[in-house]
């Protein structure tokens, strides 16, 4: 990992918005890639989709809806013990996700004057689940439930076609449908997933979607940024991403193992660790050396960690490595410091925050009630992660009565006076027509 000095520099945020790593790869650049595979999907629906299904996903002649039978059939060769941790994880997201529903609030304005505040879901979502690097069955019921709870009416699930799975989602996929209770599966992946969701494609009798949501690489995320106006989206939640701040105090194994693990991912995803101490920056580098060969996925975790998105980052105080936080938005951040409270307050743009040597980002990533659903590329610092409020809109229902309406009158007349509507005065003036 490259190592990037900024003791004894002051910088403003401009600066720090320059400096932190990112990935080579632009969004720009991965927009203008994917937008031709987004409309050739608009235009020719099941045609362009197969044809990308080919080009991508080496498969071909595959029923791109997948049979209900199938989806429920899969769970027959589930090991039990994932089935088991897979329903753990449904049981304790439900419970984190309900506490993302508000309550309808009744505000009184006066006597026979309301306004109810109400979060309505939406009435059908798209929900994406990547197939390519490795499965994600826990990306499926982050997204359903979630939906579900929030009272999504039809959730659509589209993940990639597998060669080896007689072009079928990839069997851990649907094991994740089946015990969330989805039944409109596609095997569709990538761009065109995301295109096939916000147009329709009646050929397959794929309705168009209120939202979409789910991770996937860049090229899902640029896919999402081209279809945002004719849906609704969650995020950008791109290739992922993890930055570390921690002091002298921290253990340099803790820290050299979750790096590993977010590198395991994919070769663009990103590690960084902001440090004020030099000392366990080469601790870390020493664990690394030494666990990440052994690691399944080492030659993908090689290329992760040298390339160009990730990085030491050396900082003269931790009110400083906030701040660098702050800039880069990181998707997951972990804080381990001798004050992580301290550290905590001075966050302001992050996806998900983990704090403390024993709340390692994998445990977000599985059981930790939390969604792992969450925005990346720096889009922390103005979106939010995947949650049941994600599907959820904020209606408001006025109410007023003949009495408190005529007490409104005048004003209302005086304010469409001064805008030069007066056709709004009147639609009010209308309702006492004829009286003394």
């Amino acid at each position: 990992m490259r190592t990037i000095d900024l003791r004894g520099r002051v910088l403003s945020r401009a600066d720090l918005l320059g400096l932190v790593p990112r990935a080579a790869l632009s969004a720009d650049d991965a927009v203008a890639r994917v937008r031709p595979l987004v409309d050739d999907v608009a235009a020719r629906g099941e045609i362009a989709l197969r044809e990308q299904a080919e080009s991508f996903d080496g498969v071909s002649g595959h029923a791109l809806r997948v049979p209900v039978k199938a989806i429920q059939g899969s769970l027959a060769d589930c090991p039990p013990e994932i089935e088991a941790a897979l329903t753990e994880l449904i049981a304790r997201l439900r419970r984190g996700a309900a506490a993302q529903v508000p309550a309808a609030q009744i505000t009184h304005m006066s006597d026979g004057a309301t306004i109810t505040q109400r979060w309505q879901p939406v009435s059908r979502v798209g929900l994406y689940a990547p197939g390519g690097k490795a499965a994600y069955p826990s990306s499926v019921i982050m997204n359903a439930v979630s939906a579900q709870v929030a009272g999504v009416p039809e959730l659509a699930l589209a993940s990639p076609a597998q060669r080896d799975n007689d072009g079928l989602p990839h069997p851990a996929v649907l094991w994740a449908a089946a015990l969330c209770g989805i039944e409109e599966v596609y095997a569709i992946g990538g761009a065109g997933a995301i295109a096939a969701f916000a147009h329709g494609v009646p050929e397959i009798n794929l309705d168009p979607v209120d939202v979409v949501t789910g991770p996937g690489n860049v090229f899902v995320a640029a896919a999402k940024r081209v279809v945002s106006g004719l849906c609704g989206i969650d995020s950008e939640a791109g290739t992922t991403e993890i930055m570390v701040i921690a002091d002298a105090s921290a253990d340099a194994r803790f820290i050299a193992a979750d790096l590993i693990s977010q590198a395991e991912h994919d070769e663009a995803a990103a590690s960084v660790l902001v440090t004020t101490s030099t000392e366990l920056a080469e601790r870390v580098a020493a664990e690394i050396t030494a666990r990440a060969p052994r690691t399944r996925h080492a030659e993908r975790v090689a290329v992760a960690l040298a390339g160009p998105q990730s990085a030491v980052i050396l900082v003269d105080d931790l009110k400083i490595a906030a701040r660098v936080s702050n800039a880069y938005g990181p998707e997951h951040l972990e804080i381990q410091t001798g004050d992580d409270d301290a550290v905590l307050a001075r966050i302001t743009d992050a996806g998900a925050i983990f704090v403390g040597s024993y709340t390692p980002v994998s445990l977000g990533d599985y059981l930790a009630g939390s969604n792992h659903v969450l925005p990346t590329g720096g889009t922390a610092r103005f979106a939010s992660g995947l949650g049941a409020h994600t599907f959820l809109r904020p209606q408001q229902i006025v109410r007023y009565d003949r009495d408190t309406l005529k007490t409104l009158e005048a004003p209302l007349l005086a304010l469409a006076g001064a805008e030069g509507l007066p056709a709004h005065g009147e639609a009010v003036s209308a309702r006492f027509e004829g009286e003394a």
